[in-house]
């Protein structure tokens, strides 16, 4: 008996030690990899202006174990601080970020609440935070922001009112927003403003173009996304700047936002790159 009892003790610290050894192994793989495309990305066209949608939140919090979904959204969040310092380091003038959709609404309320709070928590964290003020950021939002408690829209309001004068880096908030609705918005913008000049249906549908479309959109006065990034595995962009997105990139990755990896992202930019954009030509 004390035989086994040490065999399988050995046995035990060996498969403990190929363990560390293979996290090992991987952890060194990935970082020379990182450090390969670190010194390839100074060849590469960088996008000026990018999209993410984060998605993967939930899965990721229940592939983790937690016992509340709540803590996926959380850990995300703190991914978000980590893209856009790359996002800075790289050069990317725009990030809009997609953070609650109209369609979330429908989640269990407990959920929404829950999600809706954290949102307030890291906009206020933000009104705060000196590296914003330092590197300029300008916090703009998107989306039917009447829909949202009115906590959240003063908040948002606090936010875009404290960094209205930056300009060296916008960060788009998409929240309570769907790119069907953001359509229609617009529409219903522009035949406000055609009917006070007193133009008949017909002649304002005769004379609609897209250019008198786009500066009603939510995304007016700012260049169009480069690139669109979605988190998770989804391939769709499940309505996000459908109007906007015309002539963008797409890239698709598996990672679960929280978890997503700075190699992640480089490749998402190296894919980028790689593109001939031809804009419809």
């Amino acid at each position: 008996m004390q035989y086994n009892i040490q065999d399988f003790a050995t046995t035990k610290v060996q498969a403990i030690l190929r363990q560390k050894i293979k996290s090992a192994l991987k952890n060194f793989v990935y970082s020379a990899y990182q450090k390969r495309l670190e010194t390839q990305s100074k060849n590469w066209q960088i996008p000026y202006h990018i999209g993410i949608i984060l998605d993967g939140n939930r899965r990721y919090a229940k592939g983790q174990g937690f016992s509340h979904i709540i803590k996926g959204h959380y850990d995300g969040a703190d991914k978000l601080e980590e893209v856009l310092n790359w996002c800075d380091e790289f050069g990317i003038k725009i990030v809009t970020i997609w953070v609650f959709s109209l369609d979330n609404f429908k989640r269990e309320q407990s959920e929404v609440i829950d999600i809706l709070t954290l949102i307030e928590k890291k906009i206020r964290e933000m009104i705060v935070d000196h590296k914003v003020h330092k590197n300029q950021i300008r916090i703009r939002s998107m989306g039917r922001i009447n829909l949202l408690p009115l906590s959240l829209q003063n908040a948002i309001h606090d936010a875009e009112e404290a960094t209205k004068h930056y300009s060296r880096f916008i960060l788009n908030i998409a929240v309570a927003y769907g790119g069907r609705e953001e359509i229609i918005d617009a529409i219903q913008q522009h035949l406000y403003t055609e009917a006070k000049g007193k133009k008949g249906i017909q002649q304002i549908a005769d004379e609609l173009t897209t250019d008198l479309i786009s500066p009603h959109l939510y995304t007016s006065q700012l260049p169009d996304p480069d690139l669109i990034i979605r988190t998770s595995g989804e391939i769709r962009l499940s309505g996000f700047l459908l109007w906007q997105s015309a002539y963008s990139e797409f890239y698709f990755c598996e990672t679960h936002w929280p978890a997503l990896r700075k190699i992640d992202f480089l490749r998402a930019i190296r894919d980028y790159s790689n593109r001939k954009r031809r804009f419809g030509t």
